[in-house]
């Protein structure tokens, strides 16, 4: 294969009609064995990514990865391998591998194929490809531009744990004995900045980062640094509050965890092993009525977009939340079996999942920025960092270290620090009082903050 580390476009970087037929060498190999069903995804992906702390260079990487996994089905008994070699002979052990685990493992009804009718007919330009013509010298430059602007914000800031800047470009391919073969180029790009600020024995760390699929649609990355910065700098002279009941506003690039739980507690896996507190719930209010949720997997040049999923299913939009009630759960071909349910398209997870912003109640601000929400709050507290993994999806039990800023007649008045904050994610999600419109749109979650009702906050 011929492959460039930069491409100026998809067929330059990929040997596309090689990958092709290595799909349906791999499929065809498997038929030879014997396999009654097969199927064949493989990813190649090249990269760059330097970091630069304190203006020297700590690293530069050039990746280069490929690799091919093969799904085998004799009848209801499932195989699988994979190999990062392309050979004839590679192709051939590779299948056998997959072919002789499927002989000795047990039936199991649910094992096959998505439907055939569910494959996507149609593979959309998604406009998910923009490679990035990023020498290392040029990508030095810009970390160094990067952690400097951050430096230079404020005295305070002592130390810094870098610079660093990202490119990625892959390509995906995916085939099944159903005939059906996709394949796309995606890229990825960063650029993130991480600092130190003191004050007295005090010290606080914070950061900030920019990613699309785009580099010209990234933040400046001098931008980047004053954002990291002055996150930073804000957080110094941080207090411990003591325990008490009060309304909790999570900031949007945290809140987007919470949908994340959410999304956890309606994945297949969790709901037939009954392991998820949302058990039985399709069709149950779990939200308020303002709620919207939805899924836009073609969204032009968005972190989450895909013309398919990780079967063949063809995407498409579609509720999942709609005026707080549950629509639908997010399931592969192997989970929706269990359930006796179909495939929502989601093997390989959610696809641009999007919460609309709004409110409960009469009073509802014209705006829901974040400085509008806090109006609303009053007082209460302003969450911008969680941290440890203090939930527990069988029963919605939620409780994790925090930090943030207490919030005072809509005013942020100082810094908080060594805090847990605690509840269920049941009452969380039913005591949800507004989503904001200041949405994150750095991953495949799209959401403004949140503020919940009341929570627990346990400090001194």
């Amino acid at each position: 294969m011929n492959k460039n580390l930069l491409p100026k476009n998809a067929a330059e970087q990929f040997d596309i009609e090689g990958l092709n037929a290595l799909v349906n060498e791999l499929l065809d190999e498997a038929r030879r064995q014997g396999a009654t069903a097969a199927e064949v995804g493989g990813n190649l992906a090249s990269g760059l990514s330097v970091t630069v702390r304190k203006g020297e260079v700590e690293t530069i990487e050039h990746n280069r990865d490929k690799g091919m996994g093969v799904t085998v089905y004799f009848g209801q008994r499932k195989g699988s391998a994979s190999t990062t070699e392309f050979s004839p002979a590679a192709v051939k052990s590779t299948v056998q591998a997959a072919c002789d685990i499927a002989r000795y493992t047990t039936e199991d009804p649910c094992h096959g194929l998505a439907p055939a009718e569910l494959m996507a007919t149609s593979i959309p330009d998604l406009e998910l490809f923009h490679p990035w013509d990023l020498t290392p010298e040029r990508a030095i430059v810009l970390a160094r531009e990067c952690e400097a602007a951050a430096l230079a914000i404020d005295a305070r800031i002592t130390n810094s744990e870098g610079g660093a800047v990202n490119t990625h470009a892959g390509f995906y391919v995916y085939g099944n004995s159903h005939g059906f073969l996709g394949a796309y180029p995606t890229t990825r790009h960063s650029v993130s900045c991480a600092v130190i600020a003191g004050e007295g024995d005090a010290m606080q760390r914070d950061y900030w980062y920019s990613t699309d699929r785009n580099a010209e649609l990234l933040e400046p990355v001098e931008a980047v640094g004053c954002q990291a910065a002055e996150r930073t700098v804000r957080r110094l002279g941080g207090r411990r509050l003591s325990t008490r009941q009060v309304p909790v506003l999570f900031s949007a690039e945290i809140a987007s965890s919470l949908l994340s739980h959410f999304v956890a507690a309606i994945r297949g896996g969790a709901l037939y092993r009954k392991s998820s507190f949302l058990v039985d719930h399709l069709g149950k209010q779990i939200f308020p009525g303002f709620v919207h949720l939805y899924e836009q997997p073609h969204i032009e040049g968005a972190l989450g977009s895909t013309p398919f999923d990780n079967e063949g299913v063809a995407t498409e939009q579609r509720d999942l939340v709609r005026e707080g009630i549950l629509q639908s759960y997010i399931l592969d071909n192997y989970s929706a079996c269990k359930l006796g349910m179909k495939t929502t398209g989601n093997a390989g997870g959610v696809h641009n999942l999007t919460i609309a912003a709004g409110a409960a109640g009469q009073n509802v601000p014209d705006t829901l920025s974040l400085q509008a929400l806090l109006k609303q709050m009053d007082r209460g507290l302003l969450i911008t960092e969680l941290m440890g993994q203090g939930v527990r999806l069988i029963t919605g039990d939620y409780s994790r270290g925090a930090a943030g800023f207490w919030v005072e007649n809509g005013e942020i008045q100082y810094p908080v620090e060594e805090i847990t904050v605690a509840g269920n994610l049941r009452d969380m999600f039913a005591k949800l009082v507004m989503v904001g419109s200041d949405v994150d749109l750095r991953s495949n979650i799209r959401t403004g903050s949140w503020l919940v009702e009341r929570m627990t906050v346990a400090g001194e």
